[in-house]
């Protein structure tokens, strides 16, 4: 799948990161843990899958009763598309501006902040 044909909506990309943390699924077992913060039926998550499905986004094992999904797209690939999205829409191409308004409203921790300066020394050459 081409990385420009991703473009999952809200819904979708709950599903996606539950099958990113937890491997191929059912739609049971989604709808189940999509149910753990917020009510949703069984057939609305069956619906939504098979949409994703028909896009290209998940594929599906038939060879049981019970269907398997499988998502098509890494969540690399996903956060990649998304971020660049992003950064040109919301930001006008600025990554400065982007990670100044990330930064400024989310609270780092610790570590976070050490693999930021690690990042940044690593994008200057290594040079301290």
């Amino acid at each position: 799948m081409k990385k420009s044909a991703i473009k999952p909506t809200e819904s979708e990309l709950e599903i996606l990161q539950i099958l990113w943390e937890s491997g191929p699924s059912t739609v049971r077992f989604i709808n189940d843990r999509l149910n753990l913060s917020k009510k949703v039926g069984y057939t609305t998550t069956l619906k939504i899958m098979q949409i994703m499905a028909e896009k290209g986004i998940l594929s599906r094992n038939t060879e049981s009763r019970t269907h398997i999904y499988s998502s098509n797209i890494s969540q690399d690939d996903a956060q990649q598309q998304m971020l660049d999205k992003l950064l040109k829409t919301v930001f006008g191409g600025s990554a400065k501006k982007l990670v100044i308004q990330a930064l400024g409203n989310h609270k780092s921790t610790q570590t976070e902040l050490e693999e930021i300066k690690k990042l940044i020394n690593d994008l200057e050459g290594g040079e301290k």
